[in-house]
């Protein structure tokens, strides 16, 4: 089992530490692995929108609220998609989530992205001239955005925040409103550490959430998983590389939220092993000369041409991220 560590958030809420995540996991396998995971003890469930799943972990839901937990006493996070950053699609695009999830209200609510797409164009708007690409919404800016998520009914989130975001584009949110997020979830794991934006996160107490704790093989390099140093720890610790990598997050103090939907590995995910100093700093040196970052969109097919992380990968892109109205990019 985890070691159930909670988290207090900055509101006050409790977050529990190890999460299960939905990202990449193919339809109809995703009602099992929710409903598996809650009778195995999980209670922090990470959905989103676009990951086109949320309407199965409703009906996985509903098989284990009230008789496995209460709603209470999960955690649910899911987040607002690019194409409904306008200020007028925010709630609307949260009421359609809570009723794809069968619920009256989510624990956290995230901006997935700091791009918008436009509205009504479907999830990823083709571009009208531009084969092989999505369409971007130049026009509403972060701040935009932020301001329509700080002003949702409480009644129907409890905390919001953002997800893939730097510090400048958090300062920009703070500056403009005066409220903080409450978790910045992010690509995290021994290949990039990030720390500047983890001690900037520590500094205004918004919290970190690692997503792709174990890496992952999107771009058909080694697996962190495979790595020998990852290796040498789990043997020594009798535990699998992922449980490895899983405490390499928690040890920094992140949430961390490993996905998967083979049983074997929900449950063996969910069983924490805790790493020494030694072990810790073993395993960061990985990253050391060797950063990667995984997740990045202008390589995507279709490719969002916007350059949001100043990766080598996004030189090529002709647009970066607005972040206020007052027309400054």
């Amino acid at each position: 089992m985890s070691f159930g560590k909670i988290i207090t958030l900055s509101n006050g809420n409790p977050l529990p530490q190890i999460g299960l995540g939905t990202w990449l996991s193919k339809p109809h396998e995703v009602e099992n692995a929710v409903e598996i995971a809650v009778r195995h003890g999980y209670r922090h469930l990470d959905l989103a929108r676009v990951y086109q799943n949320q309407d199965e972990v409703g009906r996985a839901l509903k098989k284990v609220i009230p008789s496995v937990v209460k709603r209470e006493e999960l955690f649910i996070t899911s987040k607002l998609w690019n194409n409904s950053h306008q200020p007028a699609e925010v709630e609307k695009a949260l009421d359609e989530t809570l009723e794809q999830l069968g619920l009256e209200y989510l624990d956290l609510y995230l901006i997935h992205w700091a791009v918008a797409f436009p509205p009504g164009k479907g999830l990823f708007p083709p571009h009208p001239t531009k084969e092989g690409e999505v369409e971007l919404d130049t026009e509403t800016s972060l701040v935009d955005t932020w301001k329509a998520m700080i002003n949702l009914p409480k009644s129907k989130v409890r905390a919001v925040g953002v997800s893939n975001f730097t510090i400048e584009q958090i300062e920009a949110l703070i500056e403009a409103t005066g409220v903080v997020p409450t978790v910045n979830q992010i690509e995290a794991h021994p290949l990039l550490p990030q720390d500047d934006l983890v001690a900037y996160a520590k500094e205004k107490g918004i919290h970190i959430t690692a997503y792709s704790p174990l890496g992952n093989n999107l771009v058909g390099k080694p697996k962190l998983t495979e790595h020998p140093v990852v290796e040498e720890v789990a043997q020594k610790l009798g535990a699998t590389t992922a449980q490895v990598l899983v405490a390499w997050g928690a040890y920094r103090g992140y949430s961390v939220i490993p996905k998967s939907v083979q049983e074997s590995r929900i449950h063996s995910n969910f069983k924490q092993v805790e790493l020494s100093q030694e072990d810790y700093d073993k395993i960061t040196t990985i990253g050391k000369e060797n950063r990667t970052r995984f997740n990045i969109p202008v390589t995507y097919k279709p490719k969002w041409d916007i350059n949001l992380f100043e990766e080598e990968e996004e030189k090529v892109a002709g647009h970066k991220p607005k972040v206020q109205s007052s027309g400054r990019l």
